[in-house]
Formats: C-alpha cells, sequence, structure tokens
C-alpha cells in the first residue's frame, strides 16, 4: 500500500491530447489551497512541466472527476479542443466508467439496479452530503441508476463484505457512494456515509478501474489494476467468486454502455463555448461553467 508522493504518478494512458493517470487515493485532483502541496496538478506539473497549459486555472484540463478518497483512472485532456472531444461524449452519452468496491455485508443478489433520486442533504450539519428521495432534508432529487454486480463475497479484518462492480448510469454527485449506502451496504471506510463510524480501514474502498471515451479520432481506453487484492490488503479474504471482472469488462468492448448525463447540466450555448479552435486564455466564467459541469459528473 504504497503512500502518495510527488513522484509516483502512474500514467495508464498517453497520446498527444490525452493522458490516463491512476490517481492516488486520499489526494485531490486540484487545491487552492496553499497548505495542500500534493495533488494530482502538482504530480502532474512535476512529471511534465513541459504540457503545464498557462491558460487553464490549474494548468491541466481535467475532462471528468474523482472524490479524494477514491483512486483509480483520471482523463485528463492537454488543451481545449481535445477537452471539447471529451466533453461531447459526456454529453452523448458515449463514456463508459467502471468501478470496483468493496462494501459491507454479503450482498444477497448476484445483480440489482439501484434506482433512487439523489439530491443535496439541507439537514444542519449534513449539508456536506447527499441523499436519496424521501430522506429527512433531501432537496432536488434527480433520478439516478447504478447496477451493481457482485464479483466476490469474503472477510475485511474478520467482517464480511463483498466485492463489487458498479457502473453508474447517472452522474450525481457522491452517486456510488450513496446508492451503496441506501442498499444497506455501504461502502468500506466510506467515513462521511456511515456518519463517522467507519474510519478503522486505511482507505476508502472504491476504485475507477475502467474508463474508455471514444472521443473523434482516437478511443482513450484504460485499465487501473484492482487494488482490493490479499496480495495488496492482507485484511482482504476473498471467498466465493461469483463473476468475473475481467469477463465483465470483456463484455463491455464494442458496445455503446453508456452514461446518461443530465442534459440541463450544460445548456448548449455553454457547450459550444468549449468547442472553440484557438487557444485563448481560459476566464474565470469559462472556469466557473467546467467547474459546475465537472460537479455533476463527480460520481464517487
Amino acid at each position: 500500500m504504497e503512500t502518495a508522493s510527488i513522484d509516483n504518478l502512474c500514467i495508464l494512458y498517453q497520446s498527444t491530447d490525452f493522458l490516463v493517470v491512476n490517481k492516488h487515493w486520499d489526494i485531490r485532483i486540484d487545491s487552492k489551497m496553499w497548505y495542500e502541496k500534493l495533488t494530482v496538478q502538482s504530480q502532474l506539473k512535476h512529471q511534465f512541466p513541459e504540457l503545464v497549459d498557462p491558460d487553464t486555472y490549474y494548468g491541466f484540463r481535467f475532462c471528468h472527476q474523482l472524490d479524494f478518497s477514491t483512486s483509480g483512472a483520471l482523463c485528463i485532456a492537454f488543451n481545449k479542443v481535445a477537452a471539447a472531444k471529451a466533453y461531447r461524449c459526456f454529453r452523448d452519452r458515449l463514456v463508459t466508467k467502471v468501478y470496483l468496491a468493496l462494501v459491507r455485508g454479503h450482498v444477497s443478489t448476484d445483480r440489482m439496479m439501484i434506482d433512487r433520486a439523489i439530491g443535496k442533504n439541507r439537514t444542519e450539519g449534513m449539508m456536506h452530503m447527499m441523499c436519496t428521495e424521501g430522506t429527512q432534508g433531501c432537496q432536488n432529487p434527480k433520478p439516478s441508476q447504478t447496477e451493481l454486480t457482485v464479483l466476490e463475497r469474503g472477510f475485511y479484518s474478520g467482517d464480511p463484505v463483498t466485492k463489487v462492480l458498479l457502473q453508474p448510469l447517472t452522474g450525481r454527485t457522491h452517486q456510488l457512494r450513496v446508492h451503496c449506502s441506501c442498499a444497506g451496504h455501504p461502502i468500506v471506510g466510506d467515513f462521511t456515509y456511515s456518519l463517522k463510524t467507519d474510519s478503522d480501514p486505511y482507505r476508502m474502498m472504491l476504485h475507477a478501474h475502467h474508463l474508455q471515451i471514444p472521443v473523434e479520432g482516437e478511443l482513450i481506453e484504460a485499465t487501473a489494476a484492482d487494488p482490493f487484492t490479499h496480495s495488496v490488503d492482507s485484511n482482504w479474504e476473498p471467498g466465493s467468486q461469483v463473476n468475473s471482472s475481467r469477463d465483465l469488462i470483456g463484455g463491455l468492448e464494442g458496445k455503446c454502455v453508456t452514461e446518461r448525463c443530465d442534459q440541463n447540466s450544460i445548456p448548449q450555448s455553454q457547450a459550444e463555448k468549449l468547442q472553440v479552435k484557438e487557444a485563448s486564455e481560459e476566464t474565470e466564467e469559462e472556469r466557473e461553467k467546467c467547474v459546475q459541469w465537472l460537479n455533476e459528473w463527480a460520481m464517487s
């Protein structure tokens, strides 16, 4: 369980226009806080100083988001034209994301569709959280679906857990964490959605395992190795295998397995502003609109 450092950024895919890295658990993608020295942003600047884009706020254009506590495949575009191509794939529901997770308890059903609308929690003291429709303080819930497939049932530090494959079919903030929790199987180590009770594991067990973005003229495809193995973490004791993640991901190849993104997250007029052909300085207004869109896709 190697800790993050400025020079241990793992590259999964690289081309002229795009880079996919394996984000470490428990570091932010970027930060304005002076005391947060180690981020994906700082790792990229250290390893690829020649690729820093001075026309952007953070130096790099992240095509989507991963939570602070989530590891795995993260895509970066090197210029505005490439970023616009990636955006169109999200807008047109052509992106495939597959996550791995360890969840509490033995999930009894081998496959399930979790279909619960997700909104912002307005309960005092919980406003940093999301919630499902019908719960106290849940505001403006939006339709949300996650497909869960059991891979293996076993034990973590002696407690029953299940390794699952998660496919988000919508892109809501904290979607996978909220859906697993409301299904009665919270993600191991999720301090926030266990209401600060699940604090023993060294990390939250959620990992962006496979990413596919069919941009115009290029197929971006990357797989970040499964970190939830006994050889990596001896606390995980696998038991009965139900499905193979390799077989399931292989079954997605050549298929248009899509994320049904919120068509209202960016109006068409705003989207067109991302599709400029000439490099120009990124304005504060453009950055705010980009952040709004990216936040809608912060699914973990």
